[in-house]
């Protein structure tokens, strides 16, 4: 990675997590409820028969709310699952969240290998999480890429899901970054424009 890339980025990732640390932990519940209330509204979650959902750490919204939502609905739930031989992240289907899951790679839950394995390109929605976010789709990561690995072979919807203060003017990106389609706050659902040279749609 260019050396400017990785400093810009590295800055970033310092500023988002102190804005994040002055947020309360029963802040985080309710503007994480909102987020689930303002996708519940969105037509890509009514259409999508399967969806990639994240174990979120606290400074990720909780949309665990939703993934039992979506089974109750007889949707297909995943989950991303570490792959040891590829040293990558796949998706696995989840069923019965006390049955299924297991704290595994960087001790978030994951599905167990009993689950079976959800091809990629059959998911029609696929939740992500990240550091930062633009308008533009682009996303900051934790900086080990496994997101944008599993992204390059996602065909379906790929949603953003973060917090307010996790949305900034512009996210330094390189050739491996995979942009996002629309993205997810507690007050915005953004549409990402197609066209380079096109606005974002924001929806309140």
């Amino acid at each position: 990675m260019d050396a400017k890339l990785q400093q810009d980025k590295a800055a970033l990732r310092e500023e988002i997590r102190a804005r994040l640390e002055k947020r309360s932990d029963y802040h985080r519940s309710s503007v994480s409820k909102k987020c689930c209330a303002l996708l519940r509204e969105q037509r890509v979650w009514a259409r999508a028969k399967s969806v990639l959902f994240f174990a979120s750490l606290p400074e990720e919204p909780n949309l665990w709310p939703l993934l039992h939502e979506a089974l109750a609905a007889g949707k297909v739930v995943a989950l991303p699952r570490f792959i040891s031989h590829t040293q990558g992240y796949g998706a696995a289907e989840v069923r019965d969240v006390h049955r299924d899951l297991a704290l595994r790679k960087l001790k978030i839950l994951e599905p167990s290998a009993a689950c079976s394995e959800v091809s990629l390109n059959r998911l029609d929605l696929v939740l992500v999480p990240g550091v930062a976010f633009d308008l533009h789709g682009h996303r900051l990561g934790r900086g080990k890429g496994y997101y944008d690995r599993l992204l390059a072979n996602v065909r379906g919807v790929k949603c953003g899901a973060g917090f307010d203060e996790q949305i900034v003017d512009a996210v330094s990106v390189g050739p491996l970054d995979i942009h996002l389609d629309c993205l997810l706050t507690p007050t915005r659902w953004v549409e990402i424009a197609k066209q380079a040279s096109d606005k974002p749609i924001c929806l309140p």
